[in-house]
């Protein structure tokens, strides 16, 4: 199973993992594809909408879903083996667990995006300079992990995630993902009997979210919206200049940020205005005051928020004629 070539194991960060069923099953080739290196769309999005179906036709009831599937992670640890995780379970079991992985990372994404990203374009998304080399050593079984065992995933993901956002001042759908899939998983790990469980976070914008790191993130994208619009072509924005103070010391910059929004608003037409200030008004309708520090989990709110507001400018509800569209999405 270790040989070069073997469709059962696969590169997991640092660890060498190996997987196989108590018996062949096409789960196996699922498991290959959805996790290994290799980043053939086509291929696992096939294989993950045919996991959606098994599991919701009930393809993997009775005894074929009962049949146990083993995965094993090996990581070298100077001249001996490390087993970095260690899991089996029932192939039902096993499927129900890939999908829900699946269902915490969906988001509202562009036509580029990948609706079913592999495990190591996730990683390599939060790794500095991009480079497979720079992600994290245990992160990748540490993810695995979870996954397999339906657990909250590691906070290192998350502040990973956050801080490449923050380094590049730049929150794509992939950091985004990772983000919303962190923040659920560990909403539903609170115990509701000891505090008020916070509203998870969908694949969606959420006007009616109360968090408010997350409505500060919806802010500062209408702002650079407005400014934008003000200056079409622009060749930088305020994200460029105060992403990181934004969503870190919120305090220290969006006081400046709303006189700028100000200027700017001169010189859109009077219905655009109008709609500017309506949702610059609603989204502050939900903040009391601008906190003078977000927390690393707040700070992937904010990224969270900031990513939604962006894809519901640019995303249609329904087909318009002449319509404005950033107006329409308003």
């Amino acid at each position: 199973m270790l040989a070069k070539g073997s469709r059962q194991r696969i590169q997991v960060g640092d660890a060498s993992t190996v997987f196989w069923a108590e018996k062949a099953d096409a789960v196996e080739d699922v498991f290959a594809t959805v996790f290994g290196e290799g980043d053939d769309p086509d291929a696992r999005t096939g294989e993950v909408r045919a996991l959606y179906e098994a599991v919701q036709s009930g393809k993997l009831d009775g005894a074929r879903g009962e049949t146990r599937f083993y995965v094993l992670g090996l990581a070298p640890n100077a001249a001996r083996i490390a087993v970095r995780f260690w899991h089996t379970a029932p192939l039902n079991e096993i499927a129900r667990r890939i999908t829900a992985w699946f269902d915490d990372l969906a988001i509202a994404r562009g036509p580029n995006d990948p609706e079913f990203p592999s495990l190591f374009r996730l990683l390599t998304a939060i790794a500095v300079q991009r480079k497979a080399d720079n992600i994290p050593p245990r992160l990748g079984g540490d993810i695995m992990r979870a996954i397999l065992e339906g657990l909250p995933f590691p906070s290192t993901w998350l502040n990973a995630a956050v801080q490449r956002c923050r380094a590049e001042q730049q929150v794509n759908a992939l950091r985004a993902a990772a983000i919303k899939a962190c923040i659920n998983r560990q909403i539903r790990s609170t115990k509701p009997q000891t505090t008020i469980r916070e509203k998870e976070y969908p694949t969606v914008l959420d006007p009616t979210q109360p968090n408010p790191a997350y409505r500060l993130g919806r802010l500062f994208a209408v702002l650079e919206r407005i400014q934008e619009a003000a200056s079409p072509g622009l060749n930088a924005t305020i994200r460029d200049r105060y992403y990181g103070a934004a969503s870190s010391t919120p305090v220290a910059v969006f006081t400046t940020l709303l006189r700028l929004k100000n200027a700017h608003l001169k010189k859109l037409p009077t219905g655009r205005v109008i709609n500017f200030e309506k949702l610059v008004g609603e989204i502050m309708d939900g903040l009391s005051d601008f906190p003078k520090h977000l927390a690393l989990p707040d700070q992937g709110r904010f990224a969270l928020g900031y990513y939604h507001q962006r894809q519901a400018f640019f995303t249609k509800s329904a087909p318009t004629d002449s319509t404005d569209p950033d107006e329409e999405n308003i």
